[in-house]
């Protein structure tokens, strides 16, 4: 599974501009499986909670606020990589 940071980078997708770009990617997301649908959102979910736990701990601790902001700022860096990776086997159907 080779991991693209941008939708530019897929090689289906890099001669179109970034609003159809945008409605294949979404074609194809609705187009995954279950197990790849699920470990998406367990992939959401691990990313999140430590979000949470920081927020909550905030009242003792205000570097916990740092921290979240960290989980906030690598939510979309590890997430869209994984999204457009498995996605980019579903673009070819959409042409």
């Amino acid at each position: 599974m080779k991991l693209y940071l941008s939708s530019r980078n897929i090689p289906a997708l890099s001669h179109l501009p970034l609003n159809q770009r945008l409605a294949r990617l979404n074609q194809a997301a609705r187009k995954l499986s279950l197990p790849e649908k699920m470990l998406l959102n367990i992939l959401k979910l691990l990313i999140l909670l430590p979000l949470f736990v920081f927020i909550m701990r905030a009242s003792d601790n205000w570097w916990a606020l740092f921290w979240a902001a960290l989980v906030i700022m690598a939510y979309p860096l590890v997430l869209k990589p994984v999204q457009y990776a498995l996605c980019e086997k579903y673009l070819s159907d959409n042409q």
